[in-house]
């Protein structure tokens, strides 16, 4: 029995031993791929979802990371955060560009280690454009230019095709980019030995698998949470004034309402949305969020204040904290003013075509007036004064007072002075005014 156990175990020392190498072989070509999707714009939420994925990346242990790029360009602010991430991380990075890379794509695609393009996928048209789609000023051209050539030295490809890209004046007729037109790459011609900006043509992921030696590996697909994607949208340079002019429109509506109603719940709505895309993203801190909760409570205290010193703080520091969550802050500063001027526009087109009254002034100064419209007067016209005598209490000169029936009057003479303790007749009441006149000894034995 004894032979038995101790036969087993040495067969099993014997199977163990010729299974490890064959196990660590085929876990070492195995390896692991972790898949990336740059899809749509290029914008700042993008940058928060590249960082967490290339973190996962790192911690799983993969070998190669492969962005799936089909983005028709973006922001070149986001895109230069994008490739500095890119540059900083360990790992090999290769870019499958499966339709187009084009403008800031395709500065992001020069950046990965290794380019592969799918069958009649394209690269390039990379110049950089305002935000009304026109070309940018020659300062922002020659920074982004020299961008792209950065771009193509970091690894090692031909710097003329990435300048032509994002230059018209670059001359290269022989890929339809002669003077005054921008370089765009098909798939044959960037895998072209002359120009080197692609690796080759695949004509699916599992080729680009099998070209890059992982058609065994562990694929990991990372894709967006539903907080990444929100915080895209949000981040987006043409959302971010839209949503700040709903908030300003919303809030103004309501200081036009009795109560709290749809209009302010959409303001503040608007605004959390904003902070919150702004936040995931990276964007903000915790102290921009302060910075704004500080400036909405003075807002708040100017109810109760007087001199508007805790209003006008409070709106500094709101607006200071938007400015604070972009990363762009001359754009932020614009959208707040965009949002500021509709929101002026929206206040005057509520007074002056629908007749509304600002509700909330209503709690900060006196509104209601004292007028005979309202049944008020300011005296009683006491015409049954008149004819009557009284004695003078003071001089008149012409104004003093007497007095008539135990009751003290303010007067008026005709103009003449009139001694204290005279006789004086009420010849005219007009409101407050009464006029006296000073009474002869022959009509006071009258």
């Amino acid at each position: 029995m004894q032979k038995l156990i101790r036969g087993f175990l040495l067969l099993t020392l014997i199977v163990s031993a010729f299974a490890l190498p064959f196990s660590a072989t085929s876990l070492a070509k195995t390896g692991t791929v972790y898949k990336v999707p740059i899809h749509n714009e290029v914008e700042k939420g993008l940058y928060a979802f590249l960082k967490r994925s290339f973190t996962e990346a790192e911690q799983s242990g993969a070998d190669v990371i492969v962005l799936d790029i089909n983005t028709p360009g973006g922001f070149t602010d986001a895109a230069e955060e994008i490739a500095k991430l890119m540059d900083e991380t360990d790992l090999k990075i290769i870019a499958h560009i499966n339709k187009r890379a084009l403008s800031a794509g395709a500065f992001l695609a020069l950046h990965a280690d290794e380019i592969y393009m799918a069958p009649g996928s394209t690269m390039g048209a990379a110049a950089i454009i305002d935000g009304s789609g026109n070309a940018a000023e020659k300062k922002a051209q020659s920074a982004w230019s020299a961008a792209m050539i950065n771009a193509a030295k970091s690894q090692g490809r031909k710097p003329k095709f990435a300048l032509a890209m994002a230059n018209p004046e670059e001359d290269i007729p022989e890929f339809r980019a002669g003077k005054g037109e921008l370089l765009t790459l098909r798939d044959e011609e960037a895998a072209l030995p002359e120009v080197g900006y692609s690796e080759g043509t695949v004509a699916n992921f599992d080729e680009l698998l099998a070209k890059i030696g992982k058609k065994d590996a562990v694929i990991i697909s990372s894709d967006p949470t539903f907080s990444e994607q929100i915080a895209r949208f949000i981040t987006n340079p043409v959302v971010v004034p839209i949503l700040l002019s709903i908030a300003g429109l919303g809030l103004i509506v309501e200081l036009y309402s009795p109560g709290f109603g749809v209009a302010g719940t959409m303001g503040v709505s608007a605004l959390l949305l904003f902070f919150y895309g702004h936040l995931i993203a990276g964007l903000a801190g915790y102290e921009t969020i302060l910075l704004f909760l500080l400036g909405a409570g003075l807002i708040v205290a100017e109810l109760f204040l007087p001199h508007g010193i805790a209003g006008i703080a409070g709106a500094v520091a709101v607006t200071g904290s938007i400015i604070m969550a972009g990363a762009n802050p001359a754009y932020m500063a614009l959208s707040v003013l965009i949002a500021i001027v509709i929101a002026i526009t929206g206040m005057v087109v509520i007074m002056k075509f629908f007749g509304k009254k600002l509700h909330l002034l209503n709690r900060m100064i006196l509104m209601d007036a004292t007028d005979t419209e309202s049944g008020y007067v300011s005296n009683v016209n006491r015409i049954d004064w008149l004819g009557k005598t009284a004695i003078t209490l003071t001089p008149l000169r012409p104004s003093g007072a007497i007095v008539m029936d135990g009751e003290r009057i303010d007067v008026v003479s005709e103009g003449n002075y009139i001694d204290k303790g005279k006789h004086v007749k009420i010849v005219k009441v007009e409101g407050s005014r009464t006029v006296v006149r000073e009474l002869q000894e022959m009509e006071g034995n009258e």
